[in-house]
């Protein structure tokens, strides 16, 4: 066949992100802080943008949703209405409306920002990879914001226990497996814990030097005598143990960013409602404020006598503009998914973590109206304070099991609390095989398949049965 040259047209539809979607995207995933320095660069860059700062006038004004429960609400019906959200305006006069945003490609091409690693960062991704318990990994949250400049916890575990809604001993176990994250004696409650974290990672804990660790006061006197006689050694083996303390890092936390102690500024704060449920509210320290100067735009537009330098005063009034729309939006985006996570998680909030439901994205994203990457980047390194503490909004995110009487599906994290407590309260010559554990579950209303109590046993570092009746008969 012979080869020829011609000319064809032909029609086809591609999907395109524009510059602005772009920003609005980029805008969305950013955190508080992060946003503060892109908006302080854009005030530098834009001309025709101004901060509002100290001038009365705020990007959202006042913005937040009262999430309360109707007193006669008929039957089936959903007994919340969430009311109070005022549309507000932006620089450009144009109101956002409670619609489809337009974040809603599932595409994310924003550029990684490249960070130091700090404290908190370097110990929430161990707790992550580490605490596969959801409830195990909240209290591990919590106690990271517990901890001071030197690394030591510096809240008491029962007022934790107390305000999570958790045993005091399910605290105390999840503190002894944040004590062996790097960098070892982190989480230490005083100077001989943090010591004797760092030689037990080092298996230099031995009973001469536990006794030691016990008579710090006498070290720090020096009366090696008294030591000597106390701990049972020589002269020389004191003078070894000695030296192997003084080698340890008494302020485990002192290698990292000293801003990491610094308490993270929720983007939003949930109240009590005087007549019950909830009022969630954005954090205003959190809002940047800026606006478009218009009056600087006319003047600069009149005075401009080349076409290019018009074109370019017109493009950075755009630009101002878009930036003000988006920030408003990217405010609202977060308040309407917190507002959607409290009216779901009011268990959670009111009786603890064991009442935890399972959530998932997708399930906020069709009532909010928003797409579920929408909803995941929304959640994603953005906090709210809550009467039990600041939360990231994903960690209200988790699957959950169905109920055997068709009623709401229980949460994994509360089926793995009810199945350490059986477990716990199992009497040694009648330990319960998984079998058993699937059979007593299935009577409370919990569907569960053996294989998912075993993966869930395993998750939470529990022996099997086999091994836990040898280990009770010894």
């Amino acid at each position: 066949m012979a080869l020829t040259q011609r000319m064809e047209l032909r029609q086809g539809q591609t999907l395109a992100m524009t510059p602005q979607l772009q920003q609005a995207i980029k805008l969305l995933t950013l955190t508080n802080l992060e946003l503060r320095e892109f908006v302080e660069q854009e005030l530098e860059a834009n001309p025709m943008l101004e901060s509002a700062d100290g001038a009365g006038e705020s990007l959202v004004s006042e913005e937040r949703v009262t999430v309360v429960p109707e007193p006669t609400a008929p039957a089936g019906a959903d007994p919340w209405t969430a009311s109070g959200l005022g549309a507000g305006s932006s620089a450009g006069g144009r109101s956002l409306g409670r619609g489809r945003d337009n974040f809603d490609d599932d595409r994310s091409s924003e550029d990684t920002v490249a960070e130091e690693i700090d404290l908190r960062r370097h110990l929430t991704t161990q707790v992550g990879a580490d605490l596969v318990d959801p409830t195990e990994h909240l209290i591990g949250l919590q106690l990271i914001e517990a901890l001071d400049d030197s690394g030591y916890l510096a809240e008491d575990l029962g007022l934790v226990a107390e305000r999570l809604g958790c045993p005091l001993a399910q605290v105390e176990a999840t503190l002894a497996k944040l004590q062996q994250f790097d960098p070892p004696g982190i989480f230490a409650r005083d100077l001989k814990e943090c010591l004797a974290i760092q030689l037990r990672d080092r298996d230099r804990l031995d009973p001469a030097m536990q006794t030691l660790l016990d008579h710090l006061h006498l070290l720090a006197g020096r009366d090696r005598a008294s030591l000597m006689k106390i701990c049972g050694v020589d002269a020389e083996d004191l003078a070894q143990m000695t030296a192997e303390i003084r080698a340890l890092n008494p302020k485990p936390a002192s290698a990292f960013d000293r801003s990491a102690a610094v308490p993270i500024t929720p983007d939003i704060l949930l109240h009590r409602h005087p007549d019950g449920g909830w009022i969630v509210e954005l954090n205003a320290e959190t809002l940047p404020r800026v606006l478009v100067d218009r009056a600087y735009f006319t003047h600069v537009s009149h005075a401009a006598k080349d076409k290019s330098d018009r074109d370019y005063m017109t493009e950075r009034y755009r630009a101002a503009s878009w930036l003000v729309k988006s920030l408003h939006q990217r405010a609202t985006t977060i308040l309407r998914v917190a507002t959607e996570i409290v009216r779901r998680q009011d268990a959670f909030l009111q009786h603890g973590v064991a009442h935890l439901k399972p959530l998932v994205r997708r399930e906020i994203a069709a009532t909010v109206e928003l797409h579920e990457s929408t909803v995941s980047r929304a959640a994603t390194g953005k906090f709210m304070a809550t009467p039990r503490g600041i939360f990231e909004l994903r960690y209200f995110f988790g699957a959950g099991l169905a109920d055997t009487t068709g009623g709401d599906t229980h949460a994994a994290e509360a089926v793995r609390s009810r199945l350490r407590a059986l477990i716990e309260a199992e009497a040694p010559g009648a330990v319960l095989s998984d079998d058993t554990l699937v059979t007593l579950l299935r009577r409370e209303g919990i569907e569960i398949a053996r294989r998912t109590v075993a993966k869930y046993r395993e998750s939470m570092k529990i022996s099997s049965s086999t091994q836990r009746r040898r280990e009770k008969s010894l």
